[in-house]
Formats: C-alpha cells, sequence, structure tokens
C-alpha cells in the first residue's frame, strides 16, 4: 500500500517536473552562442529553482552541480517546494553540455531526476568513473574488470563481434589509456566532447546503436543517467573518485564507500522514479528548441520506472525568454 502511494505521488508530479525543464531550457535559450558559460548557467538554474519552488512537495537535492556557498547553484542539501510531502530526492543539471550550448553547438539539455526520499545516492559533486550497457548486456558487466574481458562479455550478451561494438566516451586525456584499450580489440570508440547524460542513456535506446558507455566524468550526470538506465533496463556501475582528502571526508560524512564499485541500486534503488531531459540544442536524445513564429517548440524525453516506458513530448510556449 505504501509502495503504490508512493508510486502515485510521484506519477502525479510527472507533468510538474517536465515543467520544470522546458522552462529552463527556455531560459538557457539567449545565451546559446553567447560564449557565457556562467550567465547560462545562472539563467537555467534560477528558473528551475524558481519551477520547484511552485511545486506541492518536499524535494531535496541530494546530488547535483553545485554547493550551498556556490549560488546561484541548486546547491547539494537544499530543499524545495511548498508542502511537506511527499519527499522526493533530485538530482538536477540545469544544463548538461553548458559549454556546447554556449559555442552555439549541439548536445545540451537541461535535465532532472526524481525519486522517493532515501532512494537516490547522496553525494558530493566530484569525479565518478562508469560504465552503462543497454538491457541485452544487463548482468554482464564488472567496473573492475578489464576491458577487454567486458567487452567480450556484452559482445557476447549483445550477438555481435566484438569488432562490432561501437563504445562512447568522452574526449578526455584521462581516457587516452582506455581509448587505445578498447581500440585495440577492434571495438569502435565514438569520441564526445560534453554531454555525459547523454551518451550513457543512448545505449538503452536501440535505434542509436550505442553498445557501451564508459568513462570518467561528474557524480550528478552519473545519477542522473542511472536513473533513466534503471527505468529502461539497463545496468550502470560507479565509483566515486576523490582527488583530495577533503572530497575523501565528505565522502565519508554523507556514508558513501569510496573503496569500492557502486551497483545500480545504490545508485537508484527503486523504479519509483523519473527522469526528464528537455534539449537545448540538437542531441543525440531529444531535439533543441525551436523558434515558430514568436513561440517555442520544446522537446523533451520522460522515462518513467513503473511503467519503464519512454515517452517524448512536444510543448509549444509562448512565453519569451529573457531578452539579452
Amino acid at each position: 500500500m505504501i509502495a503504490e502511494k508512493r508510486a502515485d505521488s510521484m506519477q502525479a508530479l510527472v507533468l510538474d517536473f517536465l515543467r520544470v525543464t522546458e522552462k529552463a531550457a527556455i531560459e538557457a535559450l539567449p545565451w546559446v552562442g553567447s560564449g557565457d558559460k556562467i550567465a547560462a548557467d545562472a539563467a537555467a538554474t534560477n528558473e528551475m529553482r524558481k519551477q520547484l519552488n511552485r511545486l506541492e512537495m518536499k524535494g531535496t537535492i541530494v546530488i547535483g552541480e553545485g554547493e550551498i556557498d556556490e549560488a546561484p547553484m541548486l546547491y547539494i542539501g537544499e530543499t524545495l517546494g511548498k508542502a511537506s510531502s511527499p519527499e522526493i530526492d533530485i538530482a538536477v543539471d540545469p544544463i548538461e553540455g553548458t559549454t556546447p550550448a554556449v559555442n552555439g553547438q549541439n548536445n545540451s539539455l537541461a535535465v532532472i531526476a526524481a525519486a522517493p526520499k532515501g532512494t537516490l545516492l547522496h553525494a558530493p559533486d566530484m569525479y565518478m568513473k562508469k560504465i552503462a550497457v543497454g538491457p541485452e548486456a544487463k548482468g554482464k558487466i564488472d567496473l573492475d574488470a578489464p576491458l577487454e574481458e567486458t567487452l567480450e562479455a556484452v559482445a557476447k550478451a549483445r550477438g555481435k563481434r566484438v569488432n562490432e561494438l561501437t563504445v562512447m566516451i568522452q574526449d578526455r586525456p584521462r581516457h587516452r589509456e582506455a581509448i587505445e584499450q578498447i581500440r585495440s580489440t577492434g571495438a569502435r570508440v565514438n569520441l564526445f566532447q560534453d554531454g555525459d547524460v547523454i551518451s550513457a542513456v543512448a545505449t538503452c535506446i536501440s535505434y542509436l546503436n550505442v553498445d557501451m558507455f564508459y568513462g570518467i566524468g561528474g557524480a550528478p550526470e552519473g545519477v542522473l543517467a542511472a536513473t533513466a538506465i534503471r527505468s529502461l533496463g539497463g545496468e550502470m556501475q560507479a565509483k566515486l573518485m576523490p582527488r583530495n582528502e577533503d572530497e575523501k571526508k565528505r565522502c565519508s560524512t554523507m556514508g558513501v564507500d569510496t573503496d569500492r564499485v557502486l551497483q545500480h541500486d545504490e545508485l537508484v534503488s527503486t523504479d519509483e522514479c523519473l527522469f526528464i531531459a528537455t534539449g537545448i540544442t540538437d542531441n543525440l536524445l531529444v531535439n533543441g528548441i525551436e523558434k515558430m513564429n514568436g513561440k517555442y517548440a520544446v522537446n523533451s524525453m520522460v522515462v518513467t520506472g513503473v511503467d519503464c516506458e519512454v515517452r517524448y513530448m512536444r510543448s509549444i510556449h509562448a512565453l519569451d525568454p529573457v531578452v539579452l
């Protein structure tokens, strides 16, 4: 009975959370191509905070890109909403792909994940090593195993040869060794500059033909992607990568073990979750905002865990974003 009530509470908030990401994306739009990352982040973040504070819930940011002393970011531990229940864990990235957005490039969106209190990983904003696969390879990955063994297991699960696999990995110097290892097996590497969440979730979208995601990126992006991947039947594993003693202490304070791999259930432990991504500029998951006769066509991907469904939503907004 309690589980049903929680699931109903989450379902009731789907359209409200969709409005949050839509409005954040619209507010970011004037900053596309501006080169101003700070202003773009501030516009999207402030709008997201405003919209979240209008919701009938008590939401808490359990993992995000801001700290309490880094205004205007949505900081870890911040509470939002205008009610005392339902109590909701929130993971957020007001602009996933800020750099491409302000450079006028593809691969940016506004994204949020939510689940009942205590079911999303509560951790600092820090580096996280991640691996993700779609439903066919679920149960076949091990973040601690050699990459060559993992690729063989994924290939077998996917009914492919290793040299037919496609792996998404961010184009960063820290991944140079992994890229060489993957290519040495004959597998193809698709390098991306930004869009950690986009590339991880792509493993669960069959027509995109992405077999695996691998690499070190942000922890908030890991939890966001893990929520969508769980709902889509895939699997993610992760390990926090503290760079100094301060980050280790913060993890310890939050009760997170940095010495072992976190399984998917430790990133998101419930099917009563939702993931919403709204395109700012075009990306693998959804199209960006389109201008239409003074109005804005806004495209979103909505993933709900209880029914394991993906919905692609298109909304028309007459509200003009802030004019520069």
